[in-house]
């Protein structure tokens, strides 16, 4: 296991080229076939999604985009998506519910687009919708998250049954600088709110908010990524393979009962 410090997964998670879901999509599936449009407003690239084959069986396949390239990221607004992005995710999301396929969620967002326009197109109303509907489904979901998984705009694509992480990515509330500047009104302390936060991935799975680890390089996954491809799709392949014997009925049951203990303190045991 890394002994990286909170901070520094915190810079490994954000490293540029860190692999991103078209990377993830070209290495573990075939055959993908992306779908576009909310069908109520527009496009929105910051969140890529469709359906592809894995190891044989059709599976629908979504995920946040960032771009590796100045002109790439300004197309995909620096992976935070708005209210089209998460309306087209809940499309494709009920679409795979209907003609029985998995879902696999790649999340690596610094969260939700929090403009005005985002803000007046019902941004808070798409990500509350998801978290809802997601708990509802009847297939297996499965959310990997790859590098930052920040706020709701990362949770609106996390309810799932295995949530996994990357040894070197995070996950919470909100970016460290945030939290920093609403606790101590002052961004730079940003490492100092690292180790208070509770965003590692070893963190999180003994709080059991997620429930594996993919292993990566020390010096991140950007420096082997066929070999984290490797783990990733074994991660994937024993989860979904347990997934797979559950009832539709007792996947939305389990999903929900998942999420809503999250959090609730546990009665110690009588002395």
């Amino acid at each position: 296991m890394s002994k990286h410090t909170a901070a520094e997964r915190v810079a490994l998670a954000r490293h540029p080229q860190r692999p991103n879901i078209t990377d993830y999509i070209d290495a573990l599936f075939t055959d993908f076939f992306e779908q576009k449009g909310d069908r109520l407003c527009r496009e929105d690239p910051a969140i890529l999604g469709g359906v592809a084959l894995y190891h044989g069986r059709p599976v629908t396949v979504i995920g946040t985009r960032k771009g590796k390239t100045a002109e790439e990221s300004i197309r995909c607004n620096f992976g935070m998506p708005g209210p089209e992005g998460y309306r087209k995710a809940l499309r494709l999301m009920k679409q795979a519910e209907k003609f029985r396929r998995p879902v696999f969620t790649f999340i690596d967002t610094s969260g939700a687009y929090p403009g005005l326009e985002a803000e007046a197109r019902g941004q808070g109303e798409a990500i509350a919708r998801n978290l809802m509907e997601m708990s509802r489904l009847t297939v297996p979901v499965i959310a990997l998250i790859t590098g930052e998984g920040n706020s709701g705009g990362a949770l609106a694509l996390g309810v799932a049954d295995r949530v996994l992480m990357l040894e070197n990515a995070v996950y919470a509330i909100l970016s460290p600088e945030g939290f920093a500047s609403i606790l101590w009104r002052d961004a730079g302390r940003h490492e100092e709110a690292c180790g208070l936060m509770k965003l590692t991935a070893p963190e999180l799975l003994s709080l059991g908010v997620i429930d594996d680890i993919v292993p990566e390089p020390e010096e991140g996954a950007h420096v082997s990524p066929a070999g984290v491809f490797r783990e990733v799709d074994r991660a994937l392949s024993r989860h979904l393979a347990a997934l797979l014997k559950e009832s539709g009925s007792n996947l939305a049951a389990g999903r929900y009962q998942k999420f809503r203990k999250m959090g609730v303190p546990q009665a110690s045991p009588e002395k």
